[in-house]
């Protein structure tokens, strides 16, 4: 009768009685665990990008898109996912330290720490991937 660990493809030591290793032992496991612990990896926002998060929610959901798929609630206001495609963003650093108050009128004026400026760059730059 055939051992289970057999069938499963672990592989054994000489003695037969020991698992050689908690993995089977087939070509493709350990590139396929490479890439599914990379996949998981690549998609956690690092602490920096989650707080930009935060502080656009915050800040500008009332007029924009600010996700990556979700539609403005003021038809005039383009998704912050777009910004990219019109400069830099990081061009708007400078903005967001001195505060901006350009754009609509009626639009809030908004002013961030150095801090809080370099995490809305980095949730704006994960826009664009």
């Amino acid at each position: 009768m055939r051992d289970l660990r057999q069938d499963m493809g672990f592989a054994q030591d000489a003695n037969n009685d020991r698992l050689w290793g908690a993995m089977p032992m087939h070509p493709v496991t350990v590139p396929l665990l490479a890439m599914t612990l990379f996949m998981l990896a690549a998609n956690v926002p690092n602490e920096g990008e989650e707080r930009g998060r935060i502080l656009i929610k915050a800040n500008c959901s009332g007029c924009h898109a600010v996700g990556r798929a979700d539609v403005s609630p003021m038809p005039d206001a383009p998704p912050l996912r777009e910004v990219h495609q019109r400069y830099p963003v990081e061009h708007l650093a400078e903005a967001l330290a001195e505060g901006l108050t350009t754009g609509h009128q009626g639009k809030p004026a908004f002013r961030f720490d150095a801090r809080e400026v370099n995490d809305i760059i980095e949730y704006l730059k994960s826009l664009e991937r």
